[in-house]
């Protein structure tokens, strides 16, 4: 089973957010977690909390009573796109004004279970 997290319109370029995602897509959910801590980027902050999000939403599919720890979460895909620019002007020579775009991104990041659920035999 997966479960899914987005994060839109983030103040960052995507090619930013890429570098650090690149490093957590595969990995085990415990591993990208200390990835994400030891990154000194500032997408890894981002990043961080959207895992635990995307964690949180795992479990609340299964109705909280399952831990993730023991089904060995992994970190099946994760993708960065562009998103929508805010177009600001900054004082150039001459009286004129030079375009500067604040590039914004959205994340996608997708977790799934390694262990099978036997959901079925737990209700009986």
């Amino acid at each position: 089973m997966e479960a899914t997290a987005k994060l839109k319109n983030c103040p960052m370029s995507a090619r930013k957010m890429r570098m650090v995602a690149d490093n957590i897509r595969g990995k085990k959910v415990n591993e990208a977690l200390s990835i994400l801590k030891f990154t000194k980027r500032e997408s890894s902050e981002w990043l961080e909390k959207l895992l635990f999000s995307a964690i949180a939403n795992w479990q609340y599919k299964l109705d909280m009573e399952h831990n993730a720890e023991d089904f060995d979460l992994v970190v099946k895909t994760i993708y960065v796109g562009d998103g929508s620019f805010l177009k600001r002007l900054r004082p150039a020579p001459h009286g004129r004004g030079h375009r500067v775009r604040k590039r914004t991104n959205h994340v996608t990041l997708v977790v799934e279970n390694t262990v099978p659920l036997n959901v079925s035999n737990e209700e009986e």
